[in-house]
């Protein structure tokens, strides 16, 4: 009996240490976790009804765009959960706006209207659930974009406007000038082609 006493007290101090450090660290866990889930479930998708359908109006350049659940991006794509997710509508208007501010002289204006975007790559069922929320970048589906802009000086004499559609179907040689920690470069360098060529260098 004395030596199960002995026993079991040296087993319930080893159980309180034990409690005494796993605690903090479950603790120190479900912080974590709650933080990530926090993280992952707090804004909105692209396709969200109180998710803004134009930037705010910042200087002489002012881009819009149409529901973005009607964007071949969305409509086609093999997980349009995961489609719709983040805010890339948004900062490729942005990414637009700043690149035309840059190339338009003073008292020039410029509005832009953005009415299709189908992004770089898509994703694969095929792989499994280990792998659906992954883009694949393929050359089968380079990046597109669709916009109407028009462009007027400083008099309000229209200079040019109309309908234009990008796209990039080399985007996986072409060069960047972007980082790959960038989920957009591939739109975004689009983008800047197509700004060299409408609207010539930056000023």
């Amino acid at each position: 009996m004395p030596h199960w006493r002995a026993d079991w007290g040296h087993a319930h101090t080893r159980e309180s240490l034990m409690r005494t450090i796993l605690q903090p660290a479950l603790a120190l866990a479900l912080a974590l976790g709650f933080t990530a889930c926090a993280h992952t479930t707090t804004g909105h998708g692209v396709t969200d009804p109180s998710a803004p359908r134009a930037l705010e109006t910042q200087g002489p350049v002012t881009v819009e765009w149409d529901d973005p659940a009607g964007f071949t991006e969305i409509r086609t794509s093999a997980n349009r959960y995961e489609a719709s997710r983040g805010n890339w509508v948004e900062e490729l208007a942005e990414h637009l706006r700043d690149g035309i501010q840059a190339r338009i002289g003073e008292g020039e204006r410029v509005h832009v209207r953005i009415t299709d975007i189908d992004r770089a790559g898509d994703f694969e069922m095929r792989h499994g659930p280990q792998m659906d929320h992954v883009r694949i970048m393929r050359d089968i589906h380079w990046p597109r974009m669709s916009l109407e802009f028009e462009h007027v000086d400083a008099a309000g004499n229209r200079v040019d406007g109309g309908s234009r559609d990008l796209s990039d179907p080399s985007y996986l040689s072409s060069q960047l000038h972007l980082p790959r920690s960038d989920e957009l470069r591939y739109e975004k360098a689009m983008i800047d082609r197509w700004l060299q060529r409408e609207f010539g260098p930056v000023r």
